[in-house]
């Protein structure tokens, strides 16, 4: 398999991932697995500010920032200064945003284990690892 064979499997394997899960949490939640995912970020991260949700995403701040207004629009973060930095804030879910998580990780969790079905726990540990070691390279 060349380089260009295995990009075009892999950026397509991402997107029948992203669409199935998206799909499911679309449908069972009413949440899309864009605002799903700084979510999670924010669940995950002590004193979570708009910065750590793109470095994590890997996207801009910018669109850091509009996926938070997004989602504290929809009243599943709220935003509280930040103590040692005025321009900063604190993102947090609320209580309705941590019980909407936690449904909408139940439902990602079953979707991703129907689709991965294929593949056995070793090779999905081997593709996690390769994935990984992929990310940790400089740009």
């Amino acid at each position: 398999m060349n380089n260009e064979d295995f990009l075009r499997l892999l950026v397509r394997a991402q997107i029948h991932l992203w669409d199935a899960a998206d799909t499911a949490l679309r449908t069972d939640h009413d949440l899309p697995l864009v605002s799903y995912l700084p979510m999670r970020v924010i669940a995950q991260t002590p004193d979570c500010r708009v910065q750590d949700i793109a470095n994590q995403l890997a996207i801009t701040s910018g669109g850091a920032s509009q996926a938070v207004d997004r989602i504290e629009k929809a009243g599943h973060v709220e935003r509280r200064p930040h103590p040692a930095n005025r321009r900063s804030s604190i993102v947090e879910l609320t209580a309705e945003g941590r019980a909407l998580l936690d449904a909408a990780a139940a439902t990602l969790d079953q979707e991703m284990d129907q689709r991965l079905a294929p593949l056995s726990t070793a090779a999905r540990r081997q593709i996690t690892d390769s994935l990984a070691a992929l990310l940790t390279r400089p740009r």
